[in-house]
């Protein structure tokens, strides 16, 4: 590492570092970028206000002194306060990131998530529309149910008018959710539901086919028991009209469900919500019945309600007996007690976005305490993820953290009172006379927080062991797992050779070079079958009380029926919900790995988001197979040659334009370049065609097939979607020779010269203007930004005088 950014960090390391603190954070280099990015507040020049142990001190002072409106002493109230630090400081236990936004400050707002009610009326949707921009400003996401709404095309009985359906309102929320950033640090995170009998539900499974379609959206379908029984019989089902009650349509069952585990296998969405299991575990039934969850899926919550989450870092709860290492049960109790204390606490301490919301939390008082470091702990104590000791180990472990964290919850009550929705409650009806919170455990996803724990995320296998970064001047450094890596010291087999095929491999079950009992139990995600994770969520979701956030991946070579399979072993299981990742099956993954040169040839389509991994384009093949297409354009005659690869994808584009000037030539091969790279790259055809497709020039002009061609970028897109489609076959030459096509005669070389940037100053070479208007689309002005009109034989900018005749 360069002297210069060593000195840069210890200057960093000794800025932030609080001398007052008898217990310092002990933090990597990742987790000081994680809170000076996210966390740590910053004045208006990008000084520090804060350090990280300051940010803590903050935290558990907030937190703590809610128990003085208890009539707490300030002694006791500042012992809490230290030990809630310590906690925090010795990454044993973090909340949710709103609480180290908001406690202590004036936002004020600690939770991390909430659902909202979506009735079928106008006044209804207009108004849970405003609290959600209204929570997403305060740093939480929003989960709706649109259950409730009438379908599309039904009637409006107030006006007479064609409803929208819920997915002209989901889409509503969603732009709203684009326009608001999350306490103006993240944009708005939304979980959509939609029962599975409901009238619209083959549209709603559908709409996200498209990549980037409510893309601030996850959503799920609601799947009922009796639907599931539908599907093993193969049976019929009801569709029905919400407003109406009324059934409307039968279908097979297995017709909506195969489009459902299409929709996953194929993008990963929708994902499936058992709604009955989740109602099952409703442990306040006589305030409704839970319709939604939250963004990620593992909180379900009634109408207004919210849910604070934190994680204890389960990798940290260790201890060294002899030789071995082994859970230290002692220091897992007092870290849930504190837990437990902790986010009780944030309920009273809370600044809440609605007065609803405010009422209806400190009704059930639900708490979300997880974990986060799971893959961690199993690698310490050499236990395979995927064996049944490792389902084993996952139930004792979160048994534990149930009874404990409701025998704590019990003594809080015992101080405090039980929460107010008590009567009539299962805790009631259970006999249990002491219950402070409704429920207590959630496994939430951990992403920033794990990062600052330095812990694996969530009860996630880890992804990588090996990885490559990035940092100042280009250089690459490889980062390797430090459990992996004491284990191949410990086995005298490290190298730094070893780890770079590590790094290419991505995965070590076929290196016969590590011994066997190191590859058991240093698996990744990707070597896990989906089998091991359906019931590994199932041993957690037993002891469980709200739900779950976890990925069942999948190999890109999975199949249908693969997923198809785990639906119905997780319904089987009794899983709340289940959310499905086929490697490569979007256009942009947020982690990958790397891979072996076989793979990158059979999977080349997945596509990197992470700037740590390194990008490498599949290598040309010596013979390639093709087709020449030829486009009028207004800046002349344009070839464009796109060759296939083996298995008939597009893989390569080249272009030649005539003579009409090197300028647009050379845009034309630069695109057609770039374009190649991205199709060597992985990237999808048809994510080129619409990142490309509708790019306007101040030329615009007619093809011969009668489409508008708007400028070079356009034409390219259009002739990669023909020969996608191989719509018109004539339009396509095989390219057998591999020459340039002959230039154009010279007559209309002279006439292309003669063109004003290739519109002929006849009128009926151009497009009128309504022609363009009922296209959508109008010329740019190159001076000043403004739409072109075509007046006078002419195309004239009204706002600044440009002209393109003189």
């Amino acid at each position: 590492m360069p002297k210069e950014e060593l000195a840069k960090k210890a200057q960093v390391a000794e800025v932030l570092k609080d001398k007052k603190e008898e217990i310092q954070p002990v933090l990597t280099e990742n987790s000081l970028r994680v809170l000076e990015k996210r966390y740590l507040p910053k004045d208006k020049e990008g000084n520090f206000l804060e350090t990280p142990a300051q940010l803590f001190r903050r935290v558990a002072h907030h937190i703590a002194k809610v128990d003085l409106d208890y009539k707490e002493n300030k002694e006791e109230v500042k012992k809490l306060e230290d030990q809630f630090y310590k906690m925090m400081a010795k990454l044993e236990f973090l909340p949710n990131s709103p609480t180290f936004w908001g406690a202590g400050t004036k936002l004020g707002q600690l939770s991390a998530c909430f659902v909202l009610p979506v009735e079928d009326e106008m006044r209804s949707i207009l108004k849970t529309q405003m609290d959600m921009g209204l929570i997403h400003k305060s740093g939480g996401g929003t989960g709706f149910s649109f259950s409730r709404l009438r379908p599309h095309g039904g009637i409006v009985g107030s006006t007479g008018g064609i409803a929208s359906g819920p997915i002209g309102f989901m889409q509503m929320y969603n732009d709203t959710s684009g326009i608001i950033k999350e306490g103006g640090r993240r944009r708005g995170a939304n979980m959509g539901m939609l029962r599975v009998d409901h009238l619209d539900i083959l549209d709603f499974i559908d709409y996200k086919e498209k990549e980037g379609t409510l893309s601030n959206f996850n959503i799920s379908v609601a799947v009922t028991n009796e639907f599931m029984e539908a599907v093993e019989s193969d049976s019929s089902f009801s569709l029905i009209d919400p407003s109406t009650k009324e059934k409307v349509r039968e279908l097979k069952a297995n017709e909506i469900f195969e489009k459902i585990v299409y929709g996953a296998w194929r993008n990963g969405e929708p994902g499936i919500i058992f709604i009955d299991h989740i109602n099952e575990a409703n442990p306040t039934p006589q305030l409704g019945e839970i319709e939604a969850t939250n963004p990620c899926g593992e909180q379900p919550l009634l109408p207004y309600e919210s849910c604070n989450l934190g994680s204890i870092n389960i990798g940290k709860m260790v201890k060294t007996h002899g030789d071995r290492i082994e859970i230290d049960w002692e220091r897992f109790d007092k870290t849930i007690k504190l837990a437990v204390h902790f986010l009780n606490n944030v309920i009273d301490a809370n600044k809440f976005p609605i007065p609803e919301i405010e009422k209806m939390t400190k009704t059930t008082r639900k708490i979300g305490l997880g974990l986060m470091g799971f893959a961690d702990l199993y690698f310490q104590l050499n236990v395979p993820y995927d064996s049944e000791e490792g389902l084993k180990l996952a139930e004792e472990i979160m048994q534990h953290l149930s009874d404990k964290s409701h025998e704590y919850s019990a003594e809080l009550a015992q101080k405090y009172g039980n929460f107010p929705a008590y009567n009539g409650s299962v805790w009631e009806k259970r006999g249990v006379k002491n219950m402070r919170n409704a429920a207590t455990t959630t496994i939430a996803p951990t992403g920033t927080i794990g990062m600052i724990a330095s812990a694996s995320s969530g009860i996630e296998p880890i992804f990588a062991l090996v990885y490559t970064k990035t940092v100042m001047d280009g250089e690459e450094l490889v980062e390797v797992n430090r459990h992996f890596k004491n284990a191949l010291k410990k086995a005298g087999i490290y190298s730094d050779e070893l780890i770079r095929e590590v790094a290419r491999a991505g995965s070590i079950q076929e290196m016969d070079e590590i011994p066997e009992s190191i590859r058991k139990i240093f698996v990744t995600a990707a070597d896990i079958s989906p089998e091991w994770h359906v019931r590994m969520q199932a041993a957690l979701q037993k002891f469980t009380d709200n739900a779950i956030s976890k990925t069942i991946n999948f190999p890109n070579k999975a199949t249908i029926d693969d997923v198809r399979e785990s639906y119905l072993m997780a319904y089987h299981l009794k899983c709340k919900g289940l959310t499905v990742y086929r490697d490569g099956s979007r256009n942009v993954q947020i982690l990958t790995t790397g891979t072996t040169e076989d793979k990158k040839r059979d999977e080349h389509h997945t596509v990197v988001a992470s700037a740590d991994v390194k990008i490498t384009p599949r290598e040309r093949p010596d013979v390639v197979q093709g087709y020449t297409y030829k486009l009028k354009t207004a800046y002349g005659k344009l070839y464009v040659t796109i060759n296939n690869d083996e298995n008939g994808e597009p893989f390569e584009v080249f272009s030649h334009l005539g003579k009409a000037g090197g300028f647009f030539a050379a845009k034309a091969e630069a695109i057609t370049r770039l374009m190649s790279l991205a199709l060597r790259s992985g990237i999808e055809a048809e994510e080129i065609i619409e990142q490309l497709k509708g790019i306007r020039g101040p030329t615009p002009t007619w093809g011969e097939d009668g489409k508008m061609i708007l400028s070079l970028p356009d034409a390219i897109a259009q002739i990669l979607e023909k020969h996608l489609n191989r719509a018109q076959p004539n339009l396509a030459l095989e390219f057998k020779d591999k020459k340039e096509p002959e230039v154009e005669n010279k007559e209309e070389q002279i006439a292309l010269a003669q063109m004003s940037n290739g519109f002929s100053k006849t009128a009926n070479d151009m497009p009128s203007q309504k022609q363009m208007a009922d296209y959508g689309e109008a010329p740019v002005c190159t001076e000043c930004g403004g739409m072109l009109e075509f007046t006078e034989g002419c195309l004239k900018c009204p706002n600044c005088g440009y002209s393109k005749c003189s």
